[in-house]
């Protein structure tokens, strides 16, 4: 192995109900059992996306989270079952790609991020946008699947 190849030992994938996600998710997966990595899994609560009524009522807001953490753990769940060792899942709120960029993967300091080239949330429903701000300006290697 050369110098430049970097171990993986920690990845990241992001999920919400996309396609591109479930997609990404299969791959990171794989790629987790295949090299013996920890995975985290992460999902972002997109505030922008709530009206200013439905972001005054905590339960509201309360309840998208709940809603939010029961699909994360499905998620999780697949991963323990696939064999993945050690299996994180992570909440946080804001802009998907600003988030995971600025907060989560100083967190988590994972290795890889994976991510799926859509998705149908937010501004991200745009064609890569959350994915391109991520492989641009993620401090680890980003690996955008389709």
């Amino acid at each position: 192995m050369d110098q430049q190849t970097k171990i993986i030992k920690h990845i990241l994938v992001g999920v919400d109900d996309s396609p591109d996600a479930l997609t990404a998710f299969q791959y990171a997966l794989h790629r987790a059992k295949q090299e013996d990595t920890e995975l985290t899994i992460v999902s972002i609560l997109e505030s922008h996306e709530l009206n200013v009524f439905q972001a005054l009522d905590k339960d509201y807001v309360h309840g998208q989270r709940a809603e939010l953490e029961e699909h994360i753990k499905k998620y999780q769940q697949l991963a323990k079952e696939a064999g993945i060792k050690t299996v994180n899942a992570v909440i946080a709120e804001g802009d998907p790609g600003d988030t995971i960029v600025n907060q989560v993967i100083p967190a988590v300091k994972p290795d890889l991020l994976i991510v799926g080239a859509r998705s149908k949330q937010g501004i991200a429903k745009h064609f890569g946008s959350q994915a391109a701000y991520m492989a641009k300006y993620a401090p680890i290697s980003v690996l955008v699947v389709r």
